[in-house]
Order: C-alpha cells, then structure tokens, then sequence
C-alpha cells in the first residue's frame, strides 16, 4: 500500500515538474511586452526608429514593437487618445493641443526623435539662383494648418520676410497623404514636403529642392515619442526599456555613415532606390535632424511654442515640466 502511494506521490511530482517546466518555457517565449506604436507618417526622418527595430534593440529590451502608420497628426492623436495605440510618435504640438482642450489623462512626451523640420521647399521649375523673394505671389501647397510642418513652414517663411497669407496663395486644405500627388499633377508652383518625396520628384523632374525648413526654424521638439499618463504610470518600465531602445539606436545613427543606415532601413522603402536613401540620410545628418537622445529639453519646447504662438495656434503656454517627461530619457542616456 505504501509503495503504491509513493508511486502516486512520485507521479504527480513528475507531472507537477513537467507543467511547470512547460510553463517556464511557455512564459520565456511570450515574456516581451507588446507595444503598439503609431507613427505620423513613413519617413527616413524617422531612421533611427526602423534602426531600432532592424538591429534588433528593442527586441534585446523584451519589447516586441507593433508599427502602424496613421497618416497625419490628427489621425495618430486620435489612435493614441482612442487607445487604439500604446505609444504615438508625431509632432509634440499636439500634446498641448489635446491639454489645452482641458483633460484628466494629459499626453506625455517622453523622448524625443527629431531635433528640427524635416521638410524641404520644392519649386516646380528650377531657378538658376533661389531667393526667397521668388515665392512671392506664388501659389504654395503647403501642409495641414496647425500641424507643426505648416507652422515651422510659415516661421521659416516670415524669417526671410514673407507673410505666408499675404504674400502667397497659400494651399491647405489638401489630406496630408494627398500633398505630393496634388503637386505632382499639377498644383502649386511650390509645395513643402518630406523625404524621400522631396528627392524623388528631384530625381524624375517634377519639382526642384531649393531650401530646407529644417535650416530655418532651428531646433525644435518636431517629432516625439507620446504617451497617456494612465499608459506611463502603468507602464514604467516598459517605457524606459523603450526609450533606452531608442537611445541605442540614435547613438548607432550618430556614429555610422549614411550608407550604413540606409542598407538597414531599407526594407521600410520598398519603393525607393538603395542610394536615394542614402542621399536623404546625409541630408538630414547634415543638418542634424536626428536627435542623439531622447531627452527633449526645455529650451526647445520654449521654441516649439514660439513657433505655434508665430502661427497663432497656441491656445495658452504650457510649460514644460507639465507635458514632458525627462526622468526616463536621463536617466537611460547616462
């Protein structure tokens, strides 16, 4: 009798081994986090997030990142506040905007990706020397008003003494996604886009590259990593291993060429020539649009809010210890 209760006893040990052994194993292989992350638009302004997903960091941090992009700063805000996203990357003017519209659930900045505009001034014909007089009584197909690309656009513009609806036959109320093609048929003698569209239709003759806002309105808080403030308090430490993710890769960017970078976006630019994002990776490098850490500091949140006052979209100041968040990203940049 009493070997028979031992073999139970045995068995059921085994048993209890085996099904903790297999939950072990079964913990181990789902234990990343799930993040979902809308972005604004595609870009290789963003390189140093599809680095980040290509090499591998934010895998090495237990984060396995879902990338949607959401076509427009309206859009991703409204993924973002709808919980249909975890994280937003999109311009920071939205945050004040959404706070400004009074809300118990305040959206975060947390880290920052891009330091400057990323858009360039496109001409449809090709002057022998550009000056910024030239715009003058032009029709301009600019981007959606209140976004951060018009409103950088128009601070670029009066710095160089042009009055962006006095002066222009100023074009706004095209989607987003819709600037380019609207160009490319036809509208517009100049047209304010991102890369690699700018370059694109350099390349195939549609438009002409003659100046780049991001030189213009200085450094800015442009496009951020975002989060309710329900999402950060439940979820710390997800975010800090997503913003040192984030910082392993902008340090890779800083300190590899623009032909590394581009062989390993590639696969996010199906559409684009292997050397065409290489010359568009130069030109931001250049102009340093790639942050080399997610800190968003004070002085360039003060300068985003200049820019929106310039444009007359800022609803009231908001300062900048109560919609930014820099604890996480100074402390992974140590």
């Amino acid at each position: 009798m009493f070997k028979k209760i031992k073999r139970h006893i045995a068995g059921a040990a085994s048993f209890i081994l085996a099904f903790t052994l297999l939950a072990a194993g079964c913990s181990n292989s789902s234990s990343n986090d799930k993040v979902r992350v809308a972005e604004v638009t595609r870009s290789i302004f963003y390189a140093p997030q599809y680095v980040a997903i290509e090499k591998g960091f934010f895998k090495e941090e237990g984060i396995d990142l879902e990338l949607t992009t959401t076509w427009g700063g309206d859009k991703t805000m409204t993924t973002l506040l709808s919980d249909g996203a975890d994280i937003a990357l999109v311009g920071s003017e939205t945050t004040i905007y959404v706070y400004a519209q009074g809300t118990t659930d305040p959206v975060i900045n947390f880290a920052q990706l891009t330091q400057t505009d990323g858009t360039f001034l496109v001409a449809r014909e090709k002057p022998d020397t550009f000056s910024w007089d030239q715009l003058k009584g032009s029709t301009f197909l600019g981007q959606r008003k209140g976004g951060m690309p018009q409103m950088a656009g128009e601070y670029g513009l009066k710095k160089h003494g042009i009055d962006p609806h006095k002066d222009l036959n100023l074009i706004q109320n095209i989607e987003f996604a819709n600037i380019a093609n609207s160009f490319a048929s036809g509208t517009g003698d100049y047209v304010q886009l991102f890369e690699p569209t700018a370059s694109i239709f350099e390349k195939e003759g549609i438009g002409h590259i003659v100046a780049s806002f991001g030189k213009e309105s200085g450094k800015i808080p442009y496009t951020t990593y975002m989060a309710k403030q329900s999402y950060m308090d439940e979820n710390n430490d997800v975010i800090e291993r997503f913003t040192r993710a984030l910082y392993k890769a902008q340090q890779w960017v800083d300190t590899h060429s623009a032909k590394e970078i581009a062989q390993v976006i590639k696969p996010y630019f199906d559409d684009t020539p292997l050397d065409l994002i290489e010359t568009v990776t130069e030109r931001y490098k250049n102009q340093h649009s790639y942050a080399t850490n997610p800190i968003l500091d004070e002085e360039e949140w003060n300068n985003l809010q200049t820019i929106m006052e310039e444009a007359g979209e800022l609803p009231k100041q908001i300062d900048h210890a109560i919609l930014v968040n820099t604890e996480i990203a100074e402390k992974v940049a140590k």
